[in-house]
């Protein structure tokens, strides 16, 4: 497998970086809507981080980390490295050396779509990381691959310096061309939620707020009282089907 290093690829504008930073995984992907997720199988190797930067891809053979290595160097302040594998892989391809020498660079964090390892002193250290695995595995140093050139991971394309979100809901990238927008959907979003949450505090219910009473007719939903589905049989029937 051979391979490329892209130098200086273009970047999302570090104040766009910081707004969409404001908000949280699950608020972005449903302002962009709701696209962007990089699955479900990233999870976080903590709790309670947020984290948003660009991305600095890498393309890796599984079970070697050569890639890695070569990325560090492209690695700058603001960045988040993004690893992927050309076919699947659970390897602890990443660990507490390669942390240290990312969060010397400045680098916010890590997601990678293989294995993780040294998950303690991550933690320790305040370097945040999302995996698809966690594994003392072992790996090489063998195989070529590339960095900085558009990845897939769950269905997603991630391409170098789109802006990559992450907190314990999951991953999502913003492409660098829409960070602004995304931003200011986000924004509108969360007013629209704050107004929605003063309203259930006050006791109004998501049925009338939503006018989802009327969605429910649509549908056929009805309504009648136990006594009157106990009379019309349907108690017995759905108590032999369950």
């Amino acid at each position: 497998m051979s391979g490329l290093i892209v130098t200086n690829p273009p970047k999302a504008d570090a104040k766009d970086v910081e707004a969409v930073g404001a908000y949280g995984v699950a608020t972005v992907h449903e302002a962009m809507g709701r696209t962007g997720l990089l699955g479900t199988h990233l999870r976080p190797n903590q709790q309670g981080t947020r984290v948003a930067g660009t991305a600095v891809t890498v393309l890796s053979w599984p079970g070697d980390n050569l890639m890695i290595h070569a990325a560090v160097e492209q690695c700058g302040e603001g960045d988040i490295l993004v690893v992927t594998t050309t076919s699947p892989s659970s390897d602890g391809m990443f660990g507490e050396l390669f942390a240290t020498a990312l969060q010397r660079r400045g680098v916010r964090g890590l997601i990678i779509n293989a294995g993780i390892r040294d998950t303690a002193e991550l933690r320790d250290m305040g370097f945040p990381a999302w995996a698809a695995a966690v594994s003392p595995q072992g790996t090489v140093k063998a195989t070529g691959g590339s960095v900085n050139v558009p990845v897939a991971i769950g269905g997603q394309i991630v391409r170098p310096g789109d802006v990559i979100l992450a907190d314990d809901d999951g991953v999502v990238c913003v492409p660098r061309e829409g960070a602004r927008r995304a931003a200011e959907a986000s924004e509108a979003r969360e007013n629209k939620e704050a107004a929605a949450r003063a309203a259930f505090i006050e006791g109004q219910l998501g049925l009338d707020r939503y006018g989802l009473r009327e969605t429910l007719v649509r549908l056929g939903v009805t309504c009648q009282s136990y006594e009157e589905y106990v009379r019309g049989g349907a108690y017995e029937r759905d108590g032999a089907q369950s």
